[in-house]
């Protein structure tokens, strides 16, 4: 079957680095070489690249091991299940307090992917399983990690005007719209979804930071439009007090 879209490259590079993985500092470039079935001037480049990009490091030798940046991607790769863990601690609390659900995403391009949440018995099933998408302008969770971007971040995300897709009548349509509310998130430390991802259903989120103030992530909780103003105060309180929690500054 054919791979649409496949980049033959990045799957010979895959190649290396696990052969590499399986016999750190035991292979040169003619054996990796041999191994893979790639020949030596190709091999050579894969190689070179990869050492500039920290991927693998060349001993003395002239053997191979893994590099300090796949360390880097590798600790990242984990500390997101340590994030998880630790939101499912600390969310079953706080869902209890606000009787509403918690949700936990991170931000992928103009999107946020839902990694977890913690939910409250409640007639309406929310829509954001771990591993659902929804658009970033559209949502609490999204506008809580694009307000930490910067201008050109954002037109690079967003370069048209007109904000696409409209989820309902009052999710955010222009640019310029999404840019003012974002600066009102930065002042405040916090997002509103209002009725702008589901029609009937408000939304609080703030940011969770890593260990240098980076955005990482962020949480939020959802409850039914009539809701909104009795809860609101509470929400917010307790929205950024798990957000600060969950942070590592």
């Amino acid at each position: 079957m054919e791979k649409k879209y496949w980049v033959p490259a990045l799957e010979k590079a895959n190649d290396v680095l696990l052969t590499i993985s399986e016999q750190p500092s035991g292979l040169k470039l003619i054996d990796i070489s041999k191994r893979l079935g790639i020949n030596k001037s190709s091999m050579f480049s894969l190689l070179n690249t990869m050492e500039e990009l920290d991927w693998v490091v060349r001993e003395s030798d002239g053997t191979y091991s893994l590099g300090s940046k796949l360390g880097y991607i590798g600790n990242a790769f984990f500390k997101q299940f340590s994030l998880i863990d630790r939101f499912r601690k600390e969310a079953s609390v706080t869902k209890h307090v606000i009787q509403e659900t918690i949700q936990l995403a991170k931000l992928e391009q103009h999107e946020v992917l839902y990694l977890a949440k913690e939910e409250m018995p409640s007639p309406v099933r929310l829509a954001s399983e771990p591993g659902k998408k929804l658009p970033a302008h559209s949502t609490a969770l999204g506008k809580a990690m694009l307000a930490w971007l910067d201008e050109a971040e954002l037109k690079a995300l967003f370069q048209s005007e007109e904000l696409e897709p409209c989820l309902t009548p009052l999710t955010l349509r222009s640019r310029d719209a999404l840019l003012a509310q974002l600066q009102v998130v930065r002042e405040n430390g916090y997002a509103f979804d209002l009725q702008e991802a589901v029609m009937g259903f408000c939304c609080v989120a703030a940011p969770v930071r890593g260990s240098s103030g980076e955005v990482v992530a962020a949480i939020s909780c959802s409850m039914f439009q009539h809701e909104w103003e009795q809860k609101r105060e509470l929400a917010i309180s307790e929205i950024c007090a798990l957000a600060k929690r969950l942070s590592h500054v």
